[in-house]
């Protein structure tokens, strides 16, 4: 299938067909996550497995980078 960007204000949209959204069971207030490769963009919607894994890993790092900064704000 091929698109356009339709404009939206001062922006630009990709409209997704009801039958797409439908296929894929997205509601349009579902949150989707836009990836690319720098010539491929990816749309998915977040499932909620998948965004409390970023953010436990996010935490994580943050938390090995910056141990001794907690641990004397602890103090």
């Amino acid at each position: 299938m091929i698109k356009k960007l339709v404009r939206h204000g001062n922006s630009w949209a990709l409209v997704i067909d009801r039958p797409i959204l439908d296929l894929l069971k997205i509601c349009p207030e579902d949150p989707l996550e836009i990836t690319t490769d720098g010539t491929t963009m990816t749309i998915s919607p977040v499932s909620a497995t998948s965004h409390k894994s970023r953010v436990a890993a996010a935490r994580a790092k943050v938390n090995t980078l910056h141990k001794k900064a907690f641990e004397k704000l602890a103090e």
